[in-house]
């Protein structure tokens, strides 16, 4: 469920139209939905109910702009983050560092060292030299880095290659086969507290039966780690639940998910830590984009819209559906291609599709961006930053502006030798 509705034959995000807001930011532009962000934190905990102790930290790459952050602190989430940057996002929104989880392939050692001053909660540890490293650094400093060491089960997710990340060719987590020999080694050397295992296979999951044999591998390295006398207290089960992005889409529930989550675990014994992102901000969240032509077409016209690929990345990168609708549905419909002004023809939204009829100043929405929407974003083409808007009931406030061409042109040199 979420809070983007037809009122009176006009789209709007809980009581504010969609039409108000391209009126006085302009378009492109992302608006999210905080009654949809809140309801989804609620859901998800709800879910996990049965679960035993957990933690929830919310993925800041699915979207890290820092008032949605700030809704979700306000929720009781803690954060995940992948780079000095997101952890920085996390404590300006009011999240506690004890709550933060580290995680990421490639963590720099200066990021380790931030991490530690900060007072991240856990370190999420892929490679051994990572984890010695981490002691290192941690016992220059006089303290102790609590961690878990990522694991690769080699299970197919059933998700897109570009977003697998628990087979064993990909670059994440160390062989679970050679994970026991890794965590003895690591649990010897002073400065880290090596307390876990975390994994992570992949997301937009649309089966439980990937996780569910994933959880399944963890839960018998547990039992291995501890028969050997290692300690275990905590267990990242990472993220991953999809979204519905079109019709026939039937992702697990979060009660769903909860339910499996109490079965396998039940004798862990262990706090579980979770790490939700697209399915909290996905549908929280639209692009709103004006129709600039309709152009003919060999067999279907060009909707041409103000929104491109630099400002919503996922179909370019994913061949990924997003709903198209007017914002003032007449009830006609049409068939389609929806592209934006990139020069190039991997700037195409849709193709062939049916869709509400629109015409040159119309606007629109691409539904289910919320998540790796605004995020991803780029200047490609010269073209500004897009904003984002946060609604809340009747009021909205701009919470990223929109980063004019000139802005950015602004920070570039020319040598003096040129």
């Amino acid at each position: 469920m979420d809070h983007f509705a037809l009122v009176d034959g006009e789209l709007h995000c809980e009581a504010v139209p969609l039409s108000r807001i391209a009126a006085e930011v302009g378009t492109p532009v992302y608006v999210y939905s905080t009654a949809t962000l809140r309801r989804h934190a609620r859901v998800f905990r709800e879910g996990l109910k049965d679960a035993g102790g957990v933690h929830l930290a919310y993925a800041i790459k699915a979207n890290p702009n820092i008032a949605v952050l700030n809704v979700l602190a306000r929720e009781g989430y803690g954060a995940d983050v992948v780079s000095g940057g997101e952890m920085a996002r996390a404590l300006a929104a009011g999240m506690a560092a004890k709550d933060i989880v580290f995680s990421g392939v490639g963590k720099t050692r200066a990021e380790l060292s931030r991490g530690l001053q900060a007072g991240i909660g856990q370190f999420n540890i892929e490679l051994e030299e990572e984890g010695a490293v981490l002691a290192q650094l941690a016992t220059a400093q006089g303290i102790t880095a609590q961690a878990v060491l990522r694991v690769n089960p080699d299970v197919d997710a059933g998700t897109h290659a570009k977003i697998s990340t628990g087979k064993r060719e990909n670059k994440f987590g160390v062989p679970i086969g050679e994970a026991a020999g890794i965590f003895a080694r690591l649990s010897e050397l002073s400065g880290i507290n090596l307390r876990g295992v975390a994994v992570h296979i992949g997301s937009q999951l649309l089966d439980l039966a990937p996780l569910e044999a994933a959880y399944a591998r963890v839960g018998e390295l547990v039992a291995e780690l501890r028969a050997a006398g290692h300690a275990i207290s905590h267990v990242d089960l990472g993220g991953g639940l999809g979204v519905t992005y079109r019709a026939g889409d039937m992702p697990p529930t979060p009660a769903d998910f909860g339910a499996m989550v109490a079965r396998v675990t039940a004798d862990w014994n262990v706090t579980l830590m979770f790490e939700p992102g697209r399915v909290i901000a996905g549908n929280a969240g639209v692009l709103l984009t004006e129709v600039i032509w309709v152009k003919p077409g060999v067999s279907n016209p060009y909707v041409i819209v103000d929104a491109a690929m630099n400002d919503l990345a996922r179909p370019a990168l994913y061949d990924a559906w997003h709903d198209f609708e007017a914002v003032r549905p007449s009830g006609k419909r049409m068939m389609a291609n929806i592209a934006g002004p990139v020069c190039e023809t991997g700037d195409t939204f849709a193709r062939d599709r049916e869709i509400d009829a629109v015409r040159s100043g119309d606007l629109a929405i691409f539904r289910t961006a919320g998540a790796y929407g605004a995020t991803m974003a780029s200047t490609y083409n010269s073209r500004p930053l897009v904003p984002e808007v946060l609604v809340d009931g009747d009021r909205y406030a701009v919470v990223a502006d929109r980063i004019a061409a000139e802005t950015i042109l602004a920070a570039e040199r020319v040598p003096d030798w040129l």
